[in-house]
């Protein structure tokens, strides 16, 4: 698995929210979230902001380039 996958994974975990309620919150689909958290499918950076901004972190730190 990648950095953002696991960094992903992390912050999903840490908010003690269901990945459903996430992806209502982000509006976006399950099946896209799921993706990217297994690795399967990168976000474009509209994706990374977006992410950054809900997660309250960096897009570095998203990407594994701080920690």
């Amino acid at each position: 698995m990648n950095k953002f996958a696991n960094r992903l994974n992390e912050l999903i975990n840490n908010s003690g929210k269901p990945q459903k309620q996430i992806c209502e919150e982000l509006g976006i689909p399950e099946p896209k979230l799921s993706k990217w958290k297994n690795n399967h499918i990168e976000p474009d950076i509209n994706d990374l902001i977006m992410l950054a901004k809900y997660f309250k972190v960096s897009i570095d730190y998203l990407v594994g380039l701080e920690d």
